[in-house]
């Protein structure tokens, strides 16, 4: 009972944590905290967090690090730390918690895309699997479509919760919205730069069988890149003081996001696999909706509604086209390793 319960609770958890990095990364943005000083700082908190972990569990167990390993791990934190990071966290600056976290839906389908050329998946469009994944893929990137470019009557007004904080800075930061096409645009690019980032990951975790090792040494490796990025578009030093808001910020993403959400979600994927960690993402676009409608006083439009529930209808076609997909493969191993038996019987 624990065994199935737990995994559960973690993972629950976990999409709370992520579902309360759009909150606060918007409001110490709407603050007037940069998003490339708080991508910069997030990176040096993260790998910080991260090397404890990484010297106690794998000092003895990590494999020996070669130039090829770096290089991966280097496209890893180029691809799915600073590139992903920036366009997520600039987009949601200039959208909404709530069409960042539906468009991170796109991830699977992104990824299934992605991953053709690669040689690491196949259309089989003659299979149900096959055509679960394909319309699951243009189900998402229709809805995705609807999110970004229609807003149409709106169908949740403002809640009546008044936060005070949250109400100051959306006040000060009146033109956060005003760009809805660069927002959901960026927001893409993101998700994009992390499926790529998946991709590698899968040839990282091939040959370097030492998760916290090589995600500190990404973390380590985006700090470099954000630093330099960041003291280049960001020339005042005044904007990378640390404020109580900002500083709450830097340390609930740098902790809880990057070091602990991970650690957690890897323990999931070892005890039940990717496609069940997978199932509980949509449940962040949940949890979000409902804080930023109740904290940030965000309006619910039906173009967000209806682009939302696409996103999510899509997403859970790519899973269920690659979880047949999976099955049959099991299914005709085992046919295989039966009729080999069989032979050697007869």
């Amino acid at each position: 009972m624990g065994d199935d319960v737990l995994p559960v609770v973690v993972m629950v958890m976990v999409q709370i944590g992520y579902a309360g990095l759009n909150i606060v990364g918007k409001i110490a943005m709407d603050a007037g905290m940069n998003p490339f000083v708080h991508i910069a700082y997030r990176q040096i908190i993260g790998t910080i967090f991260l090397a404890p972990f990484a010297y106690f569990f794998e000092r003895k167990t990590r494999p020996q690090l070669t130039t090829s390993i770096l290089f991966w791990i280097f496209l890893c934190s180029f691809s799915g730390l600073m590139v992903n990071q920036i366009a997520y966290f600039v987009g949601l600056k200039y959208s909404t918690p709530t069409i960042a976290c539906a468009l991170s839906n796109l991830i699977p389908a992104a990824t299934f895309l992605l991953a053709i050329p690669f040689g690491l998946e196949k259309v089989g469009v003659r299979t149900k699997a096959g055509q679960a994944k394909v319309w699951g893929t243009i189900i998402c990137v229709g809805g995705a479509t609807l999110l970004s470019l229609y807003h149409g009557p709106i169908v949740i007004g403002q809640s009546g919760i008044h936060w005070k904080f949250a109400e100051k800075t959306e006040k000060n930061n009146s033109s956060g919205h005003d760009n809805l096409i660069l927002g959901p645009f960026l927001l893409i690019v993101s998700t994009i730069s992390y499926s790529l980032w998946i991709i590698f990951q899968a040839r990282v975790s091939e040959k370097y069988a030492a998760p916290y090792t090589s995600t500190m040494l990404m973390c380590l490796m985006a700090s470099f890149q954000c630093v330099i990025i960041g003291v280049c578009v960001v020339h005042d030093k005044a904007v990378w003081s640390l404020d109580r808001m900002r500083t709450i910020a830097v340390l609930y993403n740098g902790i809880v996001c990057t070091a602990l959400g991970y650690c957690l979600t890897s323990w999931c994927i070892q005890r039940k696999g990717p496609l069940y960690v997978s199932v509980f993402y949509p449940l962040m676009l949940i949890i979000t909706a409902v804080l930023s409608w109740a904290l940030l006083r965000e309006k619910l439009y039906v173009g967000t509604v209806v682009g939302s529930f696409l996103t999510v209808v899509g997403f859970y076609g790519v899973l269920w086209g690659k979880d047949k997909e999976k099955s049959q493969s099991e299914t005709e191993s085992l046919e295989m390793k039966t009729d080999k038996i069989e032979t050697r019987r007869s």
